[in-house]
């Protein structure tokens, strides 16, 4: 099963990444050893996140108290010391440059946290028994989620039995055949299901516990293959456009419809994990049933999440292989879409008032089910295998304009009917909203050229989202819609 594919440019040659999953077939010492393993790792990614909280605010927040609240001082009997503390030693000893400077003396909170990790096995001898990449790759899973909290994905959290199930490793992994070799664990056989192709090395592999079992996923890497050939941006001339939905999941411009599966949401699926959900209720809780009963449901929604990938891939196939030269999505803001209603208070009273979220939760199941931005991530990497341009485009007003006469009014659509009050032109109201995407995608890929008409943009390029002008007009208002209006439309 392939999940991704990467391409970086190192030293003037490209490099092909691409992970492969397989599933493992480990014996009772190797599962017992790996679980071990995940609980030490999750221990150890707590112990980091909390050495670094506590070390910032020792540093910069408490000052010269141990505890704001009890004001204790700051000293060794007080609080915590220690020379290998997310901010302890940070100075290392480096070769200088030609001019006499050291080279970044400076270390990083990850980098210390690493050079500790002999100290962490002298003081619990247990942890002598894990690979070192993989402690080491513990400490940089930290790193990444300070790096998403910079760029304003939240917090990182600390890390429970259900969100941490996982340990990669970088260096020592061998595969033969129909078995594998990991550090510290030995040889384990697999299901090769895909054989590596030759030419191929192991750069990474990461080990992941699911509900039916454990699984790996092998990055590996061929610098020898060639890139993807790309349609230069001057040399497209035709384009596709896909409209996202829930009735059917994708509507392209050439009419072309898409059905939803609908994995989680229909019927049968309902019933079944409302029987199995309520046997887990039933069960006295921290009891060997109420696991087992809790297992069940973690396979069936295992099973419905593999049934929407594959479905997903299928799509993606099959919207790549339309003989166009660009691809165009809207550029949907999912998050925005699945949050609560606000809130509404009567002043007089102080009692809430009805704000529509119970009819809203239907749609919120609906959208989550339909999986809109892992559709368009696998669109957006088939296009790129394919050599096709990939554009998002801003999804404003694309439902209520007419393909027609280009007239915007939120009366033109009515559900799925689509009848322009400036011109009477009829459609079905999501394959002219694919149209307009379409019309976005080349009017996008021309400003581009515009641009820059010297040199092609690479494959898979963006356009990057600019802020649309402000209407004029209350909003509301015929030709003004609201950004209420524009979120119903996917409904």
């Amino acid at each position: 099963m392939l999940s991704s594919v990467e391409r970086e440019k190192q030293g003037g040659d490209y490099q092909l990444l691409t992970n492969y999953v397989y599933k493992l077939r480990p014996n009772v010492n190797q599962s017992s050893t790996m679980d071990s393993w995940i609980d030490m790792l999750r221990s150890q990614y707590n112990w980091s996140l909390g050495d670094r909280i506590s070390q910032y605010n020792q540093q910069f927040i408490q000052g010269d108290y141990c505890d704001i609240r009890t004001k204790a001082e700051a000293c060794p009997i007080t609080c915590f010391v220690s020379k290998n503390g997310a901010t302890g030693e940070p100075w290392k000893d480096v070769k200088v440059d030609k001019d006499g400077k050291p080279k970044n003396p400076r270390r990083s909170a990850g980098d210390i946290q690493i050079t500790a990790l002999p100290e962490l096995k002298k003081a619990r001898p247990w942890y002598a028994g894990i690979d070192s990449t993989v402690l080491q790759q513990n400490v940089k899973r930290l790193d990444k989620a300070y790096e998403n909290f910079f760029d304003g994905r939240g917090f990182p959290k600390f890390k429970n039995r259900s969100t941490f199930s996982s340990f990669t490793y970088t260096m020592g992994v061998k595969v033969q055949l129909v078995k594998i070799y990991l550090p510290k664990i030995g040889w384990m056989r697999f299901h090769n299901s895909r054989p590596i192709p030759t030419g191929f090395t192991i750069k990474a592999a990461t080990i992941r516990k699911r509900q039916d079992g454990w699984y790996v996923s092998i990055r590996i890497e061929d610098k020898t293959v060639p890139d993807y050939v790309a349609v230069a941006l001057t040399d497209v001339k035709s384009a596709i456009g896909c409209d996202m939905g829930i009735t059917k999941l994708v509507h392209l411009s050439d009419g072309h419809q898409i059905e939803n599966p609908k994995f989680s949401t229909n019927k049968k699926v309902k019933r079944t994990l409302k029987i199995r959900q309520r046997r887990v209720s039933r069960k006295v809780k921290g009891s060997k049933n109420r696991k087992k009963s809790a297992s069940i449901v973690g396979r069936l929604h295992k099973k419905i999440t593999d049934k929407r990938q594959a479905h997903q891939w299928f799509i993606a196939n099959t919207i790549s292989s339309r003989n166009v030269d660009a691809i165009g999505v809207e550029d949907l803001n999912v998050s925005g879409m699945l949050k609560r209603c606000r809130v509404k208070i009567d002043e007089a009273t102080g009692r809430f008032l009805p704000n529509g979220q119970s009819r809203k939760k239907g749609l919120n199941r609906s959208i989550s089910d339909a999986s809109w931005n892992e559709l368009i991530q696998k669109i957006e990497y088939m296009a790129g295998k394919s050599g096709k341009v990939f554009v998002k485009v801003n999804p404003r007003c694309t439902s209520q304009k007419c393909n027609d006469c280009g007239y915007i009014e939120a009366g033109n659509r009515d559900k799925e009917k689509f009848i322009c009050l400036s011109c009477g032109h009829m459609a079905h109201a999501d394959i002219n909203a694919a149209k307009n995407i379409e019309e976005l995608a080349l009017s996008n890929i021309a400003s581009m050229v515009r641009r820059d008409s010297t040199e092609p943009e690479p494959r898979g390029s963006k356009r990057p989202r600019t802020k649309s002008p402000r209407p004029l007009g209350k909003r509301g208002e015929p030709g003004n819609p609201s950004s209420r209006d524009i979120k119903a439309e996917k409904s």
